[in-house]
């Protein structure tokens, strides 16, 4: 009787998404990626690149949609749309590759607390995983 409660009181427990939640350094580009809670899901916006530094005004000029490409890439929206799954990993979310100027499908696995894995795929198995590591 009590592993059926404790079973229940463990199935109702939040996912802790603090793991993933804070400022991150990309693989490439010297990319600084703020990831927060948006809702029941994550988001990510950029905060800076190296060309970001070299020229704050950059624009998203590689975006497929045309309308889309006047908007600055400094404080643009990269990441949406994550979902929690079992042990810390978020899925079914959105990644903006604003050097192709198109949206992937997303996965976002934390390695320890300092560093995720972010897979961008256009469809499984044609995939591209990147290592972030934590800002302090």
């Amino acid at each position: 009787m009590s592993l059926l409660m404790i079973g229940a009181l463990l199935a109702g427990a939040p996912i802790a998404t603090d793991t993933v939640v804070g400022r991150w350094k990309t693989e490439t580009h010297n990319a600084i990626v703020e990831i927060s809670r948006c809702g029941e899901s994550l988001c990510g916006k950029i905060l800076t690149s190296d060309a970001i530094r070299t020229n704050p005004a950059l624009k998203d000029t590689r975006n497929a949609n045309e309308k889309l490409r006047s908007r600055p890439l400094q404080g643009l929206l990269m990441l949406s749309g994550f979902k929690p799954e079992a042990g810390g990993v978020w899925s079914d979310g959105q990644v903006y590759n604003a050097e192709d100027g198109k949206t992937y499908s997303g996965k976002i696995t934390p390695v320890g607390t300092d560093q995720l894995k972010l897979r961008g795929c256009v469809f499984f198995p044609l995939c591209k995983t990147q290592t972030w590591t934590r800002v302090r």
